[in-house]
């Protein structure tokens, strides 16, 4: 018999610190992390997965540090992996869209357009290489 009382609102007898629980988030944010790094290239993958592996990685961290959670490491690497991920898409995305708003690519998709042939669209071609190369 044990000389401890239980305690009211739980079976555990008095003094016996509860193991923290797992924390899914931190695995969660690990993975959406490392997908973000992998697939930067696209949208969805760098930006949105990104995001969110940030974000988990986030609240998964802030557990952990106030001991209701483990994998504080694997929480921080997540959120970091995350943001790279994120970083490298907004980066491509920006290149992007100054790539096709600029002058040039207008003018070589305007020749395109009204090319009939394609030998017209060849000289456009060459054109649009031309002024890239001029700038």
């Amino acid at each position: 018999m044990t000389n401890q009382a239980p305690n009211a609102y739980s079976s555990e007898p008095y003094g016996e610190p509860q193991a923290p629980r797992g924390n899914g988030l931190a695995i969660a944010a690990l993975v959406l992390g490392i997908t973000a790094c992998v697939f930067f290239w696209s949208v969805f993958g760098g930006i949105i997965l990104g995001l969110l592996g940030v974000i988990l990685g986030i609240v998964a961290a802030r557990r952990a540090r106030g001991g209701r959670a483990r994998h504080r490491g694997m929480a921080i690497a997540g959120a970091i992996l995350g943001a790279l991920g994120l970083i490298a898409s907004s980066v491509i995305v920006a290149i992007g869209v100054s790539f096709l708003s600029s002058d040039e690519f207008q003018n070589y998709n305007d020749c395109a357009k009204h090319a009939d042939s394609q030998a017209e669209r060849e000289q456009c071609a060459q054109d649009f290489e031309r002024d890239v190369e001029n700038k």
